[in-house]
């Protein structure tokens, strides 16, 4: 039998300024008190998952959460920096609205090449791929035979999953990825990857 290795692949909880669309990308946003609770919920839904390892992203909204779930499992969180999101540039911080009224020729360039544009000092998302891809094929590597937690974010989770399906990167919002979402991936030593859970 062909050992396999499973990714427990989780978005970080609701964060501050949730109400109203914005990019925070490498921002180091704060958790809502409900993005908290989330993480909680997780912790007791993830206790008999076998978890045996677990890489997050090193921004807040990702490690405060790593560090309570895996609190009752007797691992430490090893926070990677290649698991961030997708840098946005210039447009960190900002709403929807504000980019759109700013920068509206930027705003429609990106919409129309959404793999390829890169915002004025960000990246795109051939950059996110390079680096978060290769990251999680190393943990995999690290941990044949067990279950490990991966905490990330909605654009780079994405990213990971169409990686995992064989999808484009010009597929990106096809995947749905709601605040404290569950993704079950398993990779097995033969190249195959199966996707038991999406958005769950």
């Amino acid at each position: 039998m062909v050992a396999k290795t499973r990714i427990y692949l989780i978005r970080h909880g609701e964060v501050v300024g949730f109400e109203t669309p914005s990019y925070n990308g490498h921002a180091d946003v704060g958790l809502t008190e409900r993005g908290v609770a989330q993480y909680h919920q997780l912790k007791e839904r993830l206790t008999d998952a076998g978890i045996t390892a677990c890489y997050s992203s090193d921004l807040t909204r990702c490690m405060t959460g790593a560090r309570i779930i895996c609190g009752s499992l007797g691992i430490e969180p090893v926070p990677k920096s290649e698991l961030r999101e997708l840098n946005i540039g210039i447009w960190e911080g900002m709403t929807w609205n504000e980019i759109v009224a700013r920068y509206p020729e930027q705003w429609q360039a990106r919409l129309s090449d959404l793999v390829n544009y890169r915002v004025p000092g960000g990246e795109n998302l051939l950059d996110l791929a390079s680096r978060a891809v290769p990251t999680l094929q190393r943990i995999v590597a690290s941990h044949r035979g067990e279950n490990v937690l991966v905490v990330g974010h909605g654009g780079m989770n994405r990213v990971l999953l169409l990686d995992a399906i064989g999808a484009p990167l010009s597929a990106l919002f096809n995947i749905e990825q709601r605040y404290a979402c569950v993704n079950i991936v398993d990779y097995y030593e033969d190249g195959k990857r199966v996707v038991n859970l999406l958005n769950g």
